[in-house]
C-alpha cells in the first residue's frame, strides 16, 4: 500500500513532463489536454524522379535524313502520318503504303528540346520484318 502511495504522485509528475501544447474541447463537452511527444514532426520524403536516359540514335545505311529529323521534317519526307501517338515527351509516327508500314519513334535529345526520330521500325502488313532502308525508300514522296 505504501508503494502505491509513492508511485501515484510519481506517475502524475511524469505524465506532466510531456509539455502541454494546448487544451481542446471535444463534441462531448469534455476538455482534453494535448501533449507534445518531444519529437519534431515528420514530413514525407520528397521523391525526385530518376533522370531520364538520353536518347540513343539508331544508325543504319539508308536511314539518313530520317534519323535525327523532327516531326515536321518527317511529314515533308513521307506526307501526313496515318498515326500520331504522344506519351509524355515521346512520340510515335506511322506511315503505311503497299510495300510496308514504317514507325518512327521520336524522343527529345535534351530536356525541353523538340523530339527527333531516334529509331525506326519497318514491317509488312502481316507483321513480318522488312528492311528499314527499303521501306523508307518506298514511302518517300517524289
Amino acid at each position: 500500500m505504501l508503494r502505491l502511495a509513492l508511485l501515484l504522485p510519481l506517475t502524475c509528475a511524469l505524465a506532466a513532463c510531456g509539455g502541454a501544447t494546448g487544451t481542446t474541447t471535444g463534441a462531448t463537452g469534455k476538455s482534453a489536454t494535448i501533449r507534445s511527444t518531444g519529437r519534431p514532426p515528420t514530413r514525407p520524403a520528397v521523391r525526385t524522379p530518376p533522370p531520364r536516359p538520353t536518347a540513343q540514335f539508331q544508325t543504319a545505311p539508308g536511314l539518313e535524313g530520317v534519323i535525327g529529323a523532327d516531326a515536321d521534317q518527317l511529314t515533308r519526307l513521307f506526307g501526313a502520318p496515318r498515326l500520331d501517338v504522344r506519351e509524355e515527351d515521346a512520340r510515335k509516327l506511322q506511315w503505311s503504303g503497299t510495300a510496308c508500314v514504317l514507325d518512327a519513334y521520336l524522343y527529345p535529345t535534351e530536356q525541353g528540346s523538340r523530339p527527333v526520330a531516334t529509331y525506326v521500325d519497318a514491317r509488312r502488313g502481316d507483321g513480318r520484318d522488312v528492311d528499314r532502308a527499303a521501306c523508307v525508300a518506298a514511302l518517300k514522296r517524289p
